[in-house]
């Protein structure tokens, strides 16, 4: 079931919407890597040392980020790769459409498939895997290893910014508000950034039949206090729900109703959705072996495959716009549904 939104303006209005936007810098030379520069912590005697420790602790990785997120893409990352080469229509779009020379970043890039898409532009990528990186480096993409909420480019660093399907992997309200802001800074003004995640009204509803909603006693072991909360009254727990045999709560994915601006307070959006590693694949590093006995993952014999369980936070209709909706040096330009993601373009208004 494909859904637009009422909201949604057609997608040409993105290309007219760039090229009317004659003010974003023209580069004619390559902009050499060791002009990115990390950014420093506070002062501790500065006035903004508070804002510095909250940064702080939004900054610092959960435990169910660094095992259902971190480690698995480090240990599928070959696999991953190569099963994604299709780049999207929208994104392709958002990318050729941007002035020549322009500097592109963009943040969780993967195996970078959207790396150099436009020849006309300058690309640099990052990505908290550094076995994808790798994989990006062997193919003479300039990458480095980096967090979506730490983003290690100066302010007004490039023209615009892409993170595409990125965010549902953060597991609090504060991290994705936090990349969002990284993504939004790290562009001139004027800049774009392009942002896609997974939504919660899946256009095939039997997919979601396949992944796990997480259950509170698991949300309380692994993400503690002011994380998540959680959506189902499920006192399941993780352990003893079978892959094959997990249900969404009652009520049908595709029956989502008009939840608009409204926070989605209905639906389960927290999940493990599985990732199966064929045996072949897995005997190429070992490092199976020990994620099996370490716990990250499990052996499917019936499938001949290691299933990691990778955690997501599924968007709901209007759970992105509102993200954003605060911003001061950022605007909406453009916001739609697209093959099961929900998507917005910004403006950077000011510095």
């Amino acid at each position: 079931m494909l859904i637009e939104s009422s909201r949604s303006k057609p997608l040409q209005s993105l290309a007219s919407t760039l090229r009317n936007h004659t003010r974003i810098s023209q580069f004619t030379t390559r902009s050499p890597m060791k002009e990115i520069k990390i950014k420093r912590p506070s002062n501790p005697s500065s006035p903004s040392n508070s804002d510095a420790k909250c940064s702080s602790n939004v900054q610092s990785t959960p435990e169910i980020e660094k095992k259902y997120v971190h480690r698995v893409y480090d240990a599928i990352a070959p696999h991953f790769s190569a099963t994604r080469f299709a780049k999207w229509p929208k994104v392709s779009t958002f990318l050729n459409n941007l002035p020549s020379g322009s500097v592109i970043l963009d943040a969780g890039c993967g195996n970078g498939k959207y790396l150099g898409l436009n020849p006309n532009c300058f690309f640099i990528g990052c990505d908290i895997s550094a076995p994808l990186i790798q994989i990006c480096s062997d193919k003479g993409h300039e990458v480095l290893v980096a967090d979506a909420v730490n983003l290690p480019f100066r302010s007004g660093y490039g023209d615009a910014a892409i993170s595409i399907a990125v965010l549902h992997h953060l597991s609090t309200e504060d991290r994705r508000k936090k990349a969002i802001d990284e993504l939004v800074r790290v562009v001139k003004k004027g800049g774009f950034v392009l942002i896609t995640v997974w939504a919660v009204e899946q256009e095939d509803g039997s997919l979601v039949n396949k992944w796990t909603p997480l259950t509170r006693k698991y949300l309380e072991e692994w993400i503690g206090p002011g994380s998540p909360r959680v959506r189902s009254a499920s006192s399941v727990t993780l352990e003893s729900i079978p892959e094959t045999e997990v249900s969404v709560v009652n009520e049908e994915v595709k029956d989502f109703g008009n939840v608009g601006q409204r926070e989605v307070k209905d639906k389960q959006q927290e999940y493990f959705v599985p990732w199966h590693l064929p045996y072949h694949r897995a005997e190429v590093s070992g490092a199976s072996v020990g994620a099996v006995e370490n716990g990250l993952a499990r052996k499917d014999d019936v499938k001949g495959a290691i299933v990691y369980d990778r955690y997501y936070h599924v968007f709901g209709e209007g759970e992105l716009e509102r993200l954003v909706s605060g911003m001061k040096n950022a605007v909406i330009v453009d916001q739609f549904y697209d093959k099961s993601n929900w998507c917005v373009i910004l403006e950077k208004t000011s510095c």
